[in-house]
């Protein structure tokens, strides 16, 4: 999961680079990060997702769990691909 995670973040934002950032994968654009993205038992989180992202996809949302600057993923269902690059394209709009 956290490799399709990373091919979608650099799909959606091909100019980042690969970085870790307080150890755990990251990608960084304009020397600052754009996404962290981390596995655990249970789920795959992506943050930063600000309040504003978040409340802007919260339809989409409907069904995986927020928190305070993240979105998780449940392991074993599948990671919507559609939806997670537009997270990150919103990330990355709002950083510039």
């Amino acid at each position: 999961m956290l490799k399709q995670i990373r091919s979608l973040a650099r799909s959606a934002a091909p100019d980042a680079e690969d970085a870790w950032s307080y150890r755990i994968p990251a990608l960084r654009l304009d020397g600052k990060v754009l996404v962290w993205y981390a596995g655990f038992k249970a789920h795959v989180s992506l943050f930063p997702m600000t309040d504003r992202i978040r409340r802007a996809f919260a339809a989409e949302l409907k069904g995986y769990k927020t928190a305070k600057g993240t979105i998780q993923f449940p392991v074993g269902k599948r990671i919507p691909v559609s939806l997670v690059k537009r997270l990150i394209k919103a990330r990355m709009a709002e950083m510039r």
